[in-house]
C-alpha cells in the first residue's frame, strides 16, 4: 500500500473516533439526564415529549444537514461562529442527530425498571435520589446500550458530515464521506475497504463497551 494512501487511512478513521466519539459523549451527557426526568418524573406533557424524542430517532441525517448548512453558512443566523466546514460543525450536527437515539432509549431503559424496586428503596429509607440511583443502576445495561447504538448511529451517518464537513482532505473527511467519495471515482475496492474498516471500527467498540457494562455492573453489585 502506498504510504499517502496508508496515512491518510489512518487518519480518516482517527478523524472519525473522534468526531463521532465526541459527539456520542455530548449526546450521553445531554440525554442521559433527560432520559432519567422522562422515565422518573410524571408531569404533563410527557408522553408528547416521549413521542417527539422517538420520531426524531428517525429524523433524515440530509434534512439536518441541510437545515445546519443553511444555520452555519455566512448568511445564516450562526454564520458568525465560523463553524461550516469544520470538525466542530461536524461534532455539533452529530451530536444533535444522536441525542434523541440516547434521550429515547434511556427513557424506554428506565420505565422498564419494575416501579417496586423504587418503592422498596424509598420504604427501607431512601431518599429521591438514592432510589433514583437504584434504578438507575438496575438499567445500566440499558444505559450504556444507549451510548453504544448513539455512537453507531453518529459514526455511520453522512448527511451532516458531508453537508456541514465538505469532506476537506486532512480537515473533515471521515470514512463515510471518504466511501462516498472513492465510489463516485469508481475506487470500488477502496471504497469496500473503507466500508470493513467502519463496520470494524463499530463492531471493535460495542464489545468494548459490552465489556464494560459486565465489569461495572459487577462492581456495582459486588
Amino acid at each position: 500500500m502506498d504510504m499517502t494512501v496508508e496515512s491518510d487511512l489512518i487518519q480518516i478513521t482517527l478523524q472519525s473516533l473522534l468526531i463521532s466519539g465526541s459527539a456520542a459523549l455530548l449526546a450521553s451527557a445531554i440525554g442521559l439526564p433527560a432520559g432519567l426526568i422522562l422515565g422518573l418524573k410524571k408531569f404533563k406533557g410527557r408522553a408528547v415529549t416521549i413521542g417527539v424524542f422517538n420520531s426524531l430517532i428517525g429524523l433524515p441525517t440530509v434534512a439536518l444537514g441541510l437545515i445546519l448548512y443553511l444555520a452555519f453558512s455566512n448568511a445564516g443566523p450562526l454564520g458568525f461562529l465560523g463553524l461550516l466546514y469544520t470538525p466542530l460543525g461536524i461534532i455539533i450536527g452529530q451530536t444533535i442527530l444522536v441525542t434523541p437515539v440516547m434521550i429515547s432509549v434511556t427513557t424506554e431503559t428506565i420505565t422498564s425498571v419494575d416501579d417496586s424496586i423504587r418503592e422498596l428503596a424509598l420504604t427501607l429509607g431512601a431518599d429521591e435520589r438514592a432510589a433514583a440511583f437504584t434504578v438507575v443502576r438496575e438499567s445500566f445495561g440499558g444505559i450504556l446500550l444507549a451510548s453504544s447504538a448513539s455512537f453507531s448511529r453518529a459514526i455511520a451517518e453522512l448527511g451532516v458530515a458531508l453537508m456541514i464537513g465538505g469532506n476537506i482532505r486532512g480537515l473533515t473527511r471521515v470514512l463515510t464521506t471518504s466511501i462516498a467519495l472513492e465510489t463516485t471515482r469508481g475506487e470500488i475496492a477502496l471504497g469496500l475497504g473503507l466500508t470493513l474498516i467502519l463496520i470494524t471500527l463499530i463492531l471493535i467498540v460495542n464489545a468494548g463497551l459490552g465489556l464494560l457494562r459486565k465489569r461495572v455492573q459487577w462492581w456495582l453489585w459486588e
